[in-house]
């Protein structure tokens, strides 16, 4: 067997990321600047869905597009030198209260896109809808919100009969767009977009979505006067698109493409994201549900090779959050690392020496969303290989792979790569859907030590408590069940324009251009 090493991998993958459709036509309508009016095009990676609902999908590409078009009470732009900096947009103040409530100040003259005024209504409307655990935003939240109206513009929310504190929206109420209640009552929002946020729906044909600024926006009119979102999925058409003049903003730029820009008259930027990638483990059947080969499979893995590999795509994580995130901390004692002996121990302990005895193992990954997921995966296959197991590399387009990620059954693969972005520090967007016993999406994988450090860390109300908890047991907790191991976190490279200024990309994908300038 060829051993594994750092200089056989790059020089093995770097042919295979070579950009190669520079020649290509650009497939859209007309030059994305300089057409009148002050427009940028987006191209986006995904398509949206059916339904302008925003509780209706977990699709990044629409949590982009509600961020434009929907007011949130918070935002959180989740810096990295102030992950947790809160700034107010519906609402001028949240405070906690007696009872676990948590009291939000609202403002008074704010106006739904479509004319309606803003109330206190609206607020509970959206949390009790949006919250409800039969909705398929109900996995971002810690269960039913109830909301109290106190007044007009004072109201007050927590979780239903109490069950959870309503310091839980802390960082939370960031990622929560506010709709109207009309709207929810009536089920106009599935046909209509009607929010609150700096820019307006204005059509969707196929592929192309327009904005136009919203001139009434709470926090100022974007000087930007039009956003055309416009679905490309090839990475390679978006480069080509970027430099002859059909795209203004490209995101998910893979790492060769990176160097690429930087030699074309472009800008770059580079933003530590919210979202780990990880390996999943299916711990409902053999061999990953014995926890000893969970962690042999951990201490097989180089993160080191994998990120000399990413470049300028990849940062290094310990754990399972990202460094954006409320409660991360890079010191984790018993997370495990690359150690290739205590590999070889922790197989014999399981009663599989070298690796004999195994059953066939598939690890699934997508391509042509992620960067470099075939990449990274052929060199974790191999790693986990050369210790013994036996592992069979899936490489999957997009909508196959989102089709088998999730499934729970016999066809399911032992190994699967994903991410996860969501838009707010609040870290429990990540801890209860993946980990927690009521959600585990990917993993099946529970643990009542596991659920009870992620259950006492929701009910602590001090800001420095909860993130002592977090970091001192909860996070050792996870290293030790190790349902999923952490490669490394995502770092979102985008390009755009240069004569797009002021914009801002946040760690979960939205770009803020409410104060983007366009220049000559």
């Amino acid at each position: 067997m060829t051993k594994t090493t750092r200089r056989n991998f790059l020089k093995g993958t770097a042919a295979a990321g070579t950009i190669a459709a520079f020649g290509g036509q650009a497939p859209f309508f007309k030059k994305a600047l300089g057409q009148g009016k002050k427009s940028v095009v987006w191209g986006q990676t995904e398509p949206f869905t059916s339904s302008w609902d925003p509780s209706s999908h977990t699709i990044l590409a629409q949590i982009y597009f509600d961020y434009d078009v929907f007011g949130q009470l918070i935002r959180t732009p989740m810096s990295q030198a102030q992950p947790d900096e809160i700034v107010y947009e519906m609402a001028t103040s949240q405070n906690v209260v007696e009872d676990g409530w948590l009291e939000y100040t609202l403002r008074k003259d704010i106006k739904f896109h479509r004319g309606q005024p803003f109330t206190a209504h609206d607020v509970k409307a959206t949390f009790e809808y949006a919250s409800n655990p039969e909705r398929p935003s109900g996995t971002w939240y810690p269960g039913q919100a109830e909301v109290q109206v106190v007044d007009d513009y004072t109201c007050r929310v927590r979780g239903e009969g109490g069950s959870y504190p309503g310091s839980l929206f802390w960082f939370l109420a960031g990622f929560l767009p506010i709709l109207s209640k009309d709207d929810i009552e009536t089920k106009a929002i599935d046909e209509f977009p009607n929010g609150s946020g700096s820019y307006k729906f204005i059509s969707r044909d196929g592929p192309t979505t327009i904005l136009n600024a919203n001139p009434d926006y709470i926090l100022g009119t974007p000087e930007i006067e039009e956003v055309v979102y416009q679905f490309v999925p090839d990475a390679s058409t978006r480069l080509v698109s970027l430099i002859s003049g059909e795209l203004d903003i490209i995101e998910r730029v893979e790492p060769e493409q990176y160097e690429t820009l930087l030699e074309e008259d472009v800008t770059t930027s580079r933003t530590v994201s919210t979202e780990n990638k990880y390996l999943h483990f299916r711990c409902y059947e053999p061999p990953f549900d014995d926890v000893r080969l969970r962690h042999a499979a951990a201490h097989a893995i180089d993160r080191d090779l994998i990120l000399e590999l990413m470049g300028p795509a990849g940062h290094p994580t310990v754990g399972q959050l990202s460094s954006a995130k409320f409660g991360y901390t890079d010191t984790i004692p018993n997370s495990p690392e690359y150690n290739p002996e205590r590999c070889q121990e922790l197989l014999a302990e399981a009663g599989y020496p070298g690796g004999d005895g195994l059953p066939p193992i598939e690890y699934l990954t997508s391509q042509g969303f992620y960067p470099k997921t075939k990449e990274y995966g052929e060199v974790i296959t191999a790693l986990l290989q050369e210790q013994g197991f036996p592992v069979e590399f899936t490489v999957m387009e997009v909508a196959s792979w989102i089709e088998r990620v999730f499934v729970r059954d016999e066809t399911a693969p032992q190994l699967a790569d994903t991410g996860w972005m969501t838009g707010s520090p609040e870290p429990n967007l990540v801890l209860r859907p993946m980990w927690h016993s009521d959600g585990l999406i990917l993993t099946n994988c529970g643990s009542d030590t596991v659920d009870a450090a992620i259950e006492k860390q929701q009910t602590i109300t001090d800001v420095d408590a909860r993130r002592a908890s977090i970091q001192n047991e909860l996070m050792p907790a996870l290293a030790d069940h190790l349902p999923s191991f952490g490669l490394f976190t995502s770092v979102l490279i985008h390009a755009h324009h240069p004569a797009i200024e002021g914009i801002y990309f946040l760690p979960n994908g939205p770009v803020d251009k409410v104060k983007a300038t366009l220049t000559s």
